[in-house]
């Protein structure tokens, strides 16, 4: 979601190294890049803080799902239309793309469940994780990895906009057995506070261009600060229970990332698109919304529901940005 991975998808490229040229999106790629740096750093401060500090933070927790709205409606702010105008340029690679987020992340987050024999609030708070929509953070890794940033934003659009209707049905069809789901609820839920937060966003770009101009930089920060509250909020929630359930959901988010960035790249590979697709669909299948899947958690089940959740939001930045600087380093095969 971070605007300086779409401004340079049209920068001239000086090699195959995808370095931009021009100085101004140079300076918008330093920021990005720093605040994939920090973003982690923030998330362990803040569930450190909330694990510390349950008292300050719990109260809070009605009010995650307008943190949420926050973090959507600055996502819709730095959509324009010619992203979803590449939807229609390249409709397989971005069928593709959808396909492979909404089967491998849930089909992953089951099998890891049923695999690791997890207790039912947690099992259904990870295959949560897994059927929530590409993460904000995934066209940023997308863009360092020298990947294809166009597609990367097509795909965590559409699959945001789709997200009312797929997660809540894929969570009853996979989670039903574990713990009672409101499907419809759901999907009122993720209406209010994903739908209609990033179409109000949307239309702010639209018609509020010199304004939204000026707050476009603050973005990633913006949001960095709300997923990090939503994390202590979350962590404060289930404080009393980490550390007896902290070890095995770490090993389940650590398999349910690594199974996704993995097979998203493959299933561009057998796809046939691209390298730089590749590159671009393992970030949007690896990478979740975790803060709306935390919210649903939060709202439907229980705290303890919602740890993967605020589990994941750490891990998925770390790896991402790892697995983002190992493939910067590597020559594109289309090359």
């Amino acid at each position: 979601m971070l605007e300086a991975t779409k401004s340079t998808q049209s920068a001239p490229e000086a090699s195959a190294e995808a370095v931009p040229v021009n100085p101004a999106l140079a300076a918008e790629a330093k920021i990005a890049r720093i605040a994939v740096t920090v973003f982690p750093l923030l998330v362990v401060v803040a569930g450190v803080a909330g694990y510390l500090m349950p008292g300050a933070f719990k109260p809070l927790g009605p009010s995650v799902p307008y943190f949420l709205g926050i973090i959507m409606f600055c996502m819709g702010l730095t959509l324009t239309p010619p992203d979803f105008a590449s939807v229609a340029k390249r409709p397989w690679a971005v069928v593709l793309g959808i396909v492979a987020h909404y089967v491998i992340m849930p089909g992953a987050g089951w099998l890891i469940a049923v695999a690791l024999n997890l207790p039912p609030e947690l099992a259904v708070g990870l295959i949560l994780v897994g059927c929530a929509p590409s993460g904000t953070a995934s066209n940023v890794m997308a863009f360092l990895a020298k990947g294809d940033v166009a597609l990367s934003v097509a795909v965590a659009s559409v699959s945001t906009l789709i997200a009312p209707v797929v997660t809540p049905l894929l969570v009853l069809f996979l989670a039903g057995s574990y713990l009672q789901i409101d499907a419809a609820g759901m999907f009122l839920d993720i209406v209010k506070t994903v739908l209609v937060p990033v179409i109000a966003g949307l239309l702010a770009r639209l018609f509020l261009k010199k304004l939204v101009a000026r707050v476009l930089p603050v973005l990633p920060w913006a949001s960095a600060v709300v997923i990090s509250l939503i994390v202590a909020i979350v962590v404060a929630g289930s404080a009393s229970k980490i550390v007896a359930a902290g070890g095995i959901v770490f090993l389940a988010v650590v398999l349910h990332n690594g199974f996704g960035l993995g097979l998203g790249y493959l299933a561009g590979k057998l796809g046939r698109l691209d390298d730089k697709a590749r590159r671009a669909l393992a970030f949007e299948v690896g990478m979740q919304n975790s803060g709306l899947a935390a919210t649903l958690a939060t709202a439907h089940f229980s705290p303890l529901t919602a740890l993967p959740s605020a589990v994941f939001s750490l891990w998925h930045n770390i790896s991402g940005a790892i697995v983002a600087a190992w493939l910067a380093r590597r020559p594109l095969r289309d090359a």
